[in-house]
């Protein structure tokens, strides 16, 4: 047997497992490296976060990736260029974080790299009969593992895709093994770029789990900090809350058919950008807008669009303020969740739920989603036991390449 896959038995043998989670988002903030102690899995999946910490991407990077990132025509040289050298920097981000925290590379099991997504095309989104869902994450695996000398697992996205899904999110899988509780009913909001949640039913069946992106969560709000503050986003909502949502631009953001598509469903920056607002500013004849003003209204849009879909969720359910029921409780996380004018607003438009954090759960909320992705190939390695049910989108699967550093 080779000796790289006898290593790779031997892991999957062992009572609990360290591994790196890596996630990258569309925000573009930086690299999410969280290390991991795993036991167990499935419903039986026991996280310990032992180390976490965001390493900044570098202006120039940033630059780098903005050229290919949600754009229909690009430079193809540069995103080829572009794959193997975020693999060998997310390897060495790694490698010092390891220095950092005083722990050799030998210890570590394997690396969960999720990549850098660049495009997203669910068929929903791209129209084309003959193509299926698409989805597209750079930093190849393989050079993260010739960097950091570790097993890696990488491009999760694409076994989800090739079984129907649309490969994403993912966070329906993690957030089930980590998160249910009995007796509670969950919502696992996790607001990015791109907003979406997990539903957590109190009954803990798997079948009726799903996650669902619902729009913009600080994509928009992001890139108009950029435009208007020249920052990366707008700390602490303070422009937002200096002006005044214009209620004629907001129903033209909302005029898009994504949001009254079923669940579970995914979007991107593809979508959802500068030019979509533009759009929307043309048809509500709202150019004139302040600064500030159009802030607010895209606070308000985020807010808007993250609570229609929640409230579809919970239609019909048993949910807190109602005698003898479970509790219905929204877990927030991700940048989001720093801003207090979109957070205000979820809990005026949801006042019947209680809301709180995913760090009361136990793993802290800026580290969740790189956290997930450490899940999933400890679900590679040890589990791949539970099911999901039939329902589209969702499919019971096993994801993750794997890389041998040698």
């Amino acid at each position: 047997m080779n000796v790289q896959i006898q290593h790779l038995y031997d892991i999957a043998q062992k009572t609990e497992r360290r591994i790196i989670g890596l996630m990258s988002g569309t925000s573009l903030d930086g690299l999410d490296v969280a290390l991991c102690r795993i036991s167990g899995s499935g419903p039986d999946t026991n996280v310990i976060l032992e180390a976490f910490a965001t390493v900044p991407y570098a202006d120039e990077l940033k630059a780098d990736i903005r050229l290919i990132f949600a754009k229909d025509q690009i430079n193809f040289e540069h995103l080829c260029l572009l794959n193997p050298y975020i693999g060998r920097l997310h390897g060495q981000m790694v490698l010092d974080c390891l220095q950092t925290w005083g722990i050799q590379p030998d210890i570590i099991d394997c690396v969960a790299s999720h990549g850098q997504t660049v495009y997203h095309a669910p068929k929903s989104q791209h129209q084309k009969e003959k193509f299926p869902n698409a989805t597209l994450q750079i930093g190849d695996g393989d050079h993260v593992a010739a960097v950091t000398g570790i097993i890696t697992f990488s491009d999760f996205r694409q076994k989800h895709v090739a079984h129907g899904g649309e490969g994403a999110p993912l966070a329906v899988y993690g957030d089930y093994f980590m998160f249910s509780e009995p007796n509670e009913n969950r919502i696992l909001l996790n607001m990015g770029g791109i907003a979406n949640f997990t539903y957590l039913p109190a009954d803990g069946d798997a079948t009726n789990v799903f996650t669902t992106d619902t729009g913009p969560g600080n994509t928009l709000l992001d890139a108009y900090a950029r435009q208007f503050l020249n920052k990366p986003y707008d700390e602490d909502g303070l422009l937002a809350a200096s002006g005044t949502v214009n209620n004629a631009l907001l129903q033209a953001l909302k005029s898009n058919a994504f949001f009254e598509a079923p669940f579970p469903k995914t979007t991107g920056p593809e979508v959802f950008n500068t030019d979509y607002v533009n759009d929307a500013q043309d048809k509500s004849q709202t150019q004139a807008l302040s600064n500030a003003d159009l802030m607010a209204t895209l606070v308000q849009f985020s807010a808007e669009t993250i609570v229609n879909a929640i409230s579809r969720t919970i239609q019909g359910k048993e949910i807190c303020g109602n005698a003898n029921s479970h509790i219905f409780r929204i877990y927030m996380s991700g940048g989001g969740v720093h801003n207090p004018v979109l957070t205000r607003t979820l809990q005026t438009l949801l006042p019947d739920c209680t809301f709180g954090r995913t760090n009361e759960l136990g793993i802290n909320g800026d580290a969740k989603e790189a956290v997930l992705f450490a899940v999933l190939a400890n679900e590679s390695l040890a589990g791949g036991r539970t099911s999901f049910g039939k329902r589209e989108g969702v499919p019971s699967v096993t994801m993750g390449k794997v890389s041998f550093p040698a």
